[in-house]
């Protein structure tokens, strides 16, 4: 039976300072991806019940159970949430994923994307991107490559690519189950 490996994952602000911090998360190993998803090198990790920590110091539990898939070179990151009504994609516009060790690290830009079960999907936090735009001072290059990152996440979503399938979001949380159980 293959292996899950627990890993930390951080997510910063532009400026450095930690944004939020998800201590117990379990990767999948790779023998366990799907095609498309080994062709992307995703890596993709489990938590359900997992401490956050956010910037403030102040600590909460998560109660609703995630699969996040990283992409190599990808401007966006995305965590598929398994709640009742369905999975709901919780997408941030991001740096590029950055693995040391067992933990993961991104730059967090603010701009998400949802997607919700039925299909409907809402880009949010557009002004909390314009203010730390003006506060954090980025670049003409940081800028393109969000905008970039937006757009391409936008387009996976409306062609229905690679991570955005529920089946598979399941198959990796019951594999998971399976493996802890």
């Amino acid at each position: 039976m293959a292996t899950f490996s627990t890993h930390i994952i951080k997510s910063f602000k532009h400026d450095g300072h930690l944004h939020r911090m998800w201590v117990e998360n379990a990767l999948v190993p790779e023998s366990l991806h799907h095609e498309s998803h080994k062709a992307e090198s995703m890596m993709i990790l489990i938590n359900s019940q997992t401490k956050i920590i956010e910037a403030d110091g102040k600590e909460w539990v998560s109660r609703i159970p995630g699969v996040s898939f990283f992409i190599p070179k990808q401007w966006f990151n995305v965590v598929a949430l398994l709640e009742e009504s369905g999975v709901r994609y919780y997408c941030n516009v991001a740096s590029p994923p950055y693995l040391s060790g067992n933990v993961i690290t991104y730059i967090d830009y603010d701009l998400d994307v949802i997607r919700m079960p039925g299909g409907a999907v809402h880009v949010v936090d557009q002004d909390e991107y314009e203010q730390h735009k003006l506060m954090y001072h980025y670049s003409a290059i940081v800028e393109g490559k969000v905008k970039q990152g937006l757009n391409d996440l936008l387009s996976r979503i409306q062609l229905d690519q690679a991570p955005f399938c529920d089946e598979l979001v399941h198959y990796y949380y019951r594999e998971w189950e399976k493996w802890k159980g």
